[in-house]
């Protein structure tokens, strides 16, 4: 094709990039379409969108891969200011809808770290104008949310990375070839855990404390801090970090940590939804502490048999609850705190998060038998980096490893957990392709709970 050699500017090849992207949906192992394609070395001009603590990270992996960040948007100046310092030249924003109007033809992507509550309203809005998006994880902060976003993806043609950045490592790659090649047999459990952060998921003990007026710091502008989220009074308690515990704005351990742990076992085990999920909690009433997450869950999903694998349990401890050391561990084998231990009919395979950190066989036997000159072949690709491969994605017409089709589902399950801890002790069956439980009402109001007056997805 002429366009194959075809010398194209810049901007015509990034309003045409996603053109092929819609190919890579119908068919997942596409990883080059036909296409103008730019140059690997020409830059791409992005956006930060809340920049204040892990946005400014993501944010700044991208200036290292040596893009141009041309514009900064936070809700408070002064938890920005670091990042303003830090990029000058960027335009500075706290509304992304007037950043994306008054300079959307100049921005490619956009790289969002706002909080959960918001992360939908701004990756769609830029998507319709076409920018390619960096989300954060989870996704979105409910399901209808997220399945939105999964077909605006697939609409506007966008390439699209969720921030789950142990996806780009070569442990999470070794681990799904393990499992390939059959070195624990069949796989039927996985028990997987986060014990970070207690005091910040579990807000009970601040409960108290929100009625409580307090002035709104002048660097802020809190109603578009809320954005979607229903109008509650301004608490520095949860406004900035604390609002991971509190979930109208946040989805608590199991939400933030889902798509890191989980993500190894959902890959090699190509998970898609569970039918049921059954949460049990401690110390928690949903009724009297239900505007914060509890201090110890314990979430079971049931994924049903698809291919050639059986039926798979996946059973999540988080806060004070913790994997239960199994059997056939020695001594010196150690249950991760934060991670996951794969249960198969042959052995084990035990890693930390973000990408299967310190992935290792049990027994040790097994160790020996797959690594080195016996380790399988390596059927994925290797990356650079999480954003090396947003970034490449772009510039190389394909889609990124970790977009919104596979993130999606991956944030689903998070959010089926975070329903689930309202309702303890009951099983809920879960309908995927009606989007709904079959046997609870009353849950499926959080499946897509009511926008604040003057918002809309």
């Amino acid at each position: 094709m002429k366009t194959m050699i075809q010398k194209v500017s810049r901007r015509r090849f990034l309003s045409t990039t996603a053109t092929g992207i819609s190919l890579f949906w119908l068919y997942p192992k596409l990883t080059e379409v036909s296409g103008a394609q730019e140059s690997p070395n020409e830059k791409l001009n992005l956006a930060g969108i809340g920049v204040g603590s892990q946005g400014g990270a993501d944010v700044n992996a991208a200036a290292a891969e040596g893009q141009n960040i041309v514009a900064l948007c936070d809700v408070d100046d002064k938890y920005a200011a670091k990042q303003y310092e830090r990029y000058p030249k960027a335009q500075r924003f706290k509304d992304y809808r007037v950043m994306l109007d008054k300079m959307g033809k100049e921005i490619d992507g956009v790289i969002i770290g706002t909080p959960d509550h918001t992360h939908a309203v701004i990756a769609m809005e830029a998507m319709r104008r076409g920018k390619h998006v960096y989300c954060e994880k989870p996704l979105a902060h409910d399901i209808r949310e997220v399945r939105a976003l999964m077909e605006a993806a697939k609409k506007y043609k966008v390439v699209t990375q969720l921030g789950n950045q142990g996806h780009s490592s070569n442990s999470i790659r070794r681990l799904c070839e393990w499992v390939w090649a059959g070195a624990i047999g069949k796989v039927h459990t996985v028990h997987a855990a986060c014990d970070a952060f207690r005091d910040v998921y579990s807000q009970i003990r601040n409960l108290d404390k929100l009625d409580k007026k307090y002035d709104i710091p002048e660097s802020l502008d809190y109603d578009l801090w809320l954005g979607p989220a229903q109008y509650r009074p301004y608490t520095p308690f949860w406004v900035h970090w604390n609002w991971r515990g509190w979930l109208p704005f946040g989805t608590g351990t199991v939400g933030d940590w889902v798509c890191h742990v989980l993500d190894p076992s959902f890959w090699a085990l190509d998970l898609d939804a569970p039918t049921s999920v059954t949460a049990e909690v401690s110390d928690y009433d949903p009724q009297k502490h239900g505007l914060t997450y509890p201090p110890a869950t314990k979430i079971t999903f049931e994924f049903p048999a698809k291919n050639d694998r059986g039926p798979v349990k996946i059973v999540w401890f988080d806060g004070n609850n913790r994997i239960p050391k199994p059997e056939g561990f020695g001594a010196d084998d150690k249950v991760p705190g934060t991670g996951a231990i794969l249960f198969g009919d042959k052995g084990m395979i035990v890693h930390g998060s973000h990408g299967a950190g310190g992935c290792r066989l049990i027994p040790e036997a097994l160790m020996e038998q797959y690594s080195g000159k016996n380790a399988p072949p390596e059927k994925i690709k290797r990356v650079k980096s999480h954003m090396w491969d947003w970034i490449d994605a772009i510039k190389n017409n394909r889609q990124a490893g970790s977009h919104f089709g596979y993130g999606g589902m991956l944030t689903q399950i998070a959010l089926l957990g975070v329903i689930a801890i309202k309702f303890p002790g009951q099983i809920l069956k879960w309908d995927n392709e009606k989007m709904r439980f079959t046997n609870n009402d009353e849950a499926n109001k959080y499946i897509s709970p009511p926008y604040r007056e003057g918002w809309k997805l």
